[in-house]
């Protein structure tokens, strides 16, 4: 039960990142201006009354899609946040699973990423507290995953392991993060279309006017509404740039690593990470050859958490003994 639990909750742990991105990428983030209700109804209120009432006490008028939306994902959040302290309490009643340390920080982690969707709409989609919550989500993910291998407990044989490779991996891992971290910012300061062209930035500029200084100030105080940007095209320019050079670093790691893989045999391992990687490198073209269309994004992002999962397994296949 415990270990069905868990795939459950991997699963919606996913599901429930990919709705974020969702909710995020069509500007719904603030359709509900208040939390953790909606116009100060958990249930969104569409009738006269209600919209009447969201117009005489708040100041963002109600847009139903939008605020939809945004509740559907908070639901859906809560749901994970209960499975995940239900998951906490059979651990501390079963100590013989040896995880009530890593489903207790689930529930931390759970908690603060409550915290951190309330400051998302409390700071106006302020840009460092979304991508926080964006990598906070995926925190929990790649936890439910480990958990749920902790529980499996499958690793690779002991002749695949290589301290090189193991290393490597790890590497490979932050470089990821690093990664996933620049396209959350990217996303949050409406930068993802700065570079309209692919592969340069401006025509044949292989070396584009930008504002580096400006594109990476993490706080710019409080009571801003970064809804659509408050950044210049060169500070926006610069993010998407620095996107760009990430993926390069990246797919070099993520393809040496898979290349140490295939050596220690461990084909599908490998595959299965060069599958996404050049998934993801497509979508991320796309984004910009396409005008960034909504479906196109969206699965941007499902990839990149994919990917992560896939480090995820490889990492506790490695290093798990």
């Amino acid at each position: 039960m415990f270990r069905n639990l868990t795939i459950f909750a991997t699963l919606l742990a996913l599901f429930v990142v990919v709705l974020g991105a969702y909710v995020r990428l069509s500007d719904a983030g603030l359709g509900c201006p208040d939390w953790p209700g909606c116009y100060g109804s958990l249930i969104l209120d569409e009738s006269q009354e209600g919209i009447e009432y969201a117009a005489e006490n708040y100041e963002r008028p109600l847009e139903a899609s939008k605020a939809w939306k945004e509740m559907i994902h908070r639901y859906f959040a809560s749901t994970l946040g209960l499975v995940i302290l239900i998951l906490t309490f059979m651990a501390w009643r079963k100590p013989e699973l040896h995880l009530r340390g890593l489903t207790t920080s689930l529930s931390l982690l759970v908690m603060f990423q409550g915290a951190l969707g309330m400051w998302t709409v409390t700071l106006l989609v302020k840009p460092v507290i979304v991508m926080s919550h964006l990598l906070g989500g995926l925190a929990t993910l790649s936890l439910l995953l480990l958990l749920l291998l902790r529980v499996r407990n499958k690793r690779l044989a002991d002749e695949n392991r290589n301290g090189c490779v193991k290393s490597l991996a790890s590497i490979a891992m932050v470089v990821l993060v690093v990664q996933i971290a620049l396209g959350g910012w990217t996303s949050t300061n409406y930068a993802a279309l700065a570079c309209p062209d692919f592969p340069t930035c401006y025509g044949d500029a292989w070396s584009p006017d930008v504002d580096y200084k400006e594109g990476f100030v993490l706080w710019r105080g409080l009571g801003v509404d970064y809804e659509f940007g408050v950044l210049s095209n060169e500070a926006r320019a610069a993010i998407h740039w620095v996107h760009r050079i990430g993926a390069l670093v990246t797919t070099a790691v993520l393809g040496l690593l898979a290349i140490f893989l295939i050596r220690l045999s461990a084909f599908k391992e490998s595959l299965m990470m060069l599958g996404l990687l050049v998934t993801q490198v497509g979508l991320g073209i796309f984004n910009v050859l396409l005008n960034l269309p909504l479906h196109v994004a969206v699965a941007h992002n499902a990839i990149a958490a994919v990917l992560l999962l896939s480090l995820v397994y490889i990492n506790f296949r490695l290093n798990n003994e």
